[in-house]
């Protein structure tokens, strides 16, 4: 399988550069199997919807960790925080990095130092980089920017739009975006038809920024992921008339949980056509860049309907990728 075949033609001016406000108005094309879509928007998610399901979201919050920085010398470092590795080490995208040396210290705008590289990290699949941070982490928060997509342009005027509602630890270097277009009154609402909100943590890394080298996708190397999923989260979900898992990153986690036996820990799993799904039955996604693992993932849970399905989408002028709309798939349909 050729990543080529994940290919489909993108027009930029259907990328989102602002959030849907309110958030439940971001439009929802329902899968519908063999018959055409429908198309809805979140806000009525509840319709697709029935007692004895569990929507399940991923609760990581993005942690502002684009720092502009300068060296001793006067040229310009950006530092992109991926993971913290021990105390107050992380590992990194440093760019540029090629002339940077371990022990070579950067300083913020006002000439502190901030950051002092240790070397260049042994990854198998990306040229990153740990250093020592010399500022707390809650401190970040006003050094740091939110590390946005490149093809979103400017900064949100409020940041908060670049978080879910239920985002609880800031560890992710971007944000769970299906999880964007929940409200808490949209959840309360599910709660009383009586679908259980469940909530797991998988943090974001490398893999969002980085796109597929490779032509043949043997050869592709994924990254490791951070995730965490409960006890009670698995029995519930085990138990679930249907699980709606809400993005790909709560489908990992969960599938990965499942997959591993494992109920945290690190994943590289890689899912793809042929993979044996354990427990999500829909999933609740964004429209994804062409030639990514994600729409890989997407034809592993629905197959190749999904090109149909994105043609729709695009020719109605759903607005695309991160800040965009969502869609419902079902892999039973």
């Amino acid at each position: 399988m050729f990543i080529s075949d994940f290919d489909y033609d993108l027009p930029n001016e259907l990328i989102a550069q602002t959030a849907a406000e309110p958030r439940t108005s971001a439009r929802l094309l329902i899968d519908r199997g063999d018959s055409p879509p429908a198309h809805s928007v979140v806000e009525r998610i509840g319709n697709e919807l029935r007692p004895g399901d569990v929507v399940v979201v991923n609760n990581t919050k993005v942690l502002p960790a684009r720092i502009h920085l300068n060296r001793e010398t006067g040229g310009k470092v950006e530092l992109l925080l991926l993971e913290p590795i021990a105390n107050n080490e992380w590992e990194c995208l440093l760019r540029p990095g090629g002339k940077l040396r371990p022990g070579e210290q950067l300083f913020s705008a006002s000439g502190d130092p901030m950051v002092t590289v240790i070397g260049r990290r042994d990854s198998p699949s990306a040229a990153t980089f740990a250093v020592s941070v010399d500022v707390k982490e809650e401190d970040l928060f006003h050094f740091g920017e939110l590390p946005l997509p490149p093809y979103i342009t400017q900064q949100p005027s409020d940041p908060d739009r670049y978080q879910t509602v239920f985002a609880d630890r800031a560890a992710s270097a971007a944000a769970p975006t299906a999880g964007l277009h929940l409200t808490k009154d949209l959840i309360a609402e599910l709660e009383h038809l009586g679908v259980r909100i469940l909530e797991v943590e998988l943090i974001v890394g490398i893999d969002t920024f980085r796109p597929v080298e490779v032509e043949n996708l043997d050869d592709h190397v994924m990254h490791t992921e951070s995730y965490r999923v409960s006890q009670k989260v698995l029995d519930e979900a085990s138990r679930a008339d249907r699980v709606i898992a809400v993005g790909t990153t709560s489908t990992r986690a969960l599938e990965s949980a499942a997959t591993r036996n494992e109920l945290s820990g690190r994943t590289d799993l890689f899912i793809r056509p042929g993979y044996e799904w354990k427990l999500v039955d829909l999933m609740m996604t964004n429209f994804h860049q062409p030639r990514t693992t994600l729409l890989v993932m997407i034809e592993a849970f629905i197959g190749r309907r999904w090109r149909r399905l994105y043609e729709e989408a695009i020719s109605q002028k759903y607005r695309m990728l991160s800040f965009g709309d969502a869609m419902l798939l079902d892999r039973h349909r």
